[in-house]
């Protein structure tokens, strides 16, 4: 069966699940780091009493957010580099503070790696699935 020259174009092909569950993981440990480092310097350990001026770690973790909301590519990409650095405080402070703060920075440490792993995973699912695209809109 052909389609007619009058024929509405093909719409583009829904996004994978995976791609979207990376999607709303990344959004997820994103959003629960932002309040983690939050609650963590002004009120479940902060390192001074009534609060620090290191809850503005939270402020650069913000940016981002935008980014992911929008399903921008280049933001999973740099935002898989720089949460590194919230991963090395997170284990700094796990191994030299004490409890709760110890047990915050390990909360931070894990977020960390959900992070990282879902904006890795998405990075490469769309990649696959493009060239797939690719492939099948050059095979017809």
């Amino acid at each position: 069966m052909t389609a007619s020259p009058s024929a509405p174009p093909a719409l583009p092909v829904p996004a994978d699940s995976a791609v979207e569950s990376t999607r709303w993981l990344a959004t997820g440990s994103l959003l629960a780091l932002i309040v983690l480092c939050l609650a963590w310097e002004l009120v479940l350990a902060p390192l001074r009493p009534g609060g620090s001026w290191l809850a503005l770690k939270a402020l650069p973790l913000c940016i981002p957010l935008a980014g992911i909301l929008k399903n921008r590519m280049y933001t999973y990409r740099w935002v898989s580099l720089v949460i590194w650095l919230y991963f090395t405080e997170g284990v700094v402070r796990g191994w030299s503070d004490k409890p709760p703060s110890q047990w915050l920075a390990w909360a931070e440490v894990a977020l960390c790696l959900v992070l990282f792993t879902a904006c890795t995973l998405h990075v490469r699912l769309r990649q696959r699935n493009a060239k797939a695209a690719a492939a099948a809109s050059a095979a017809s």
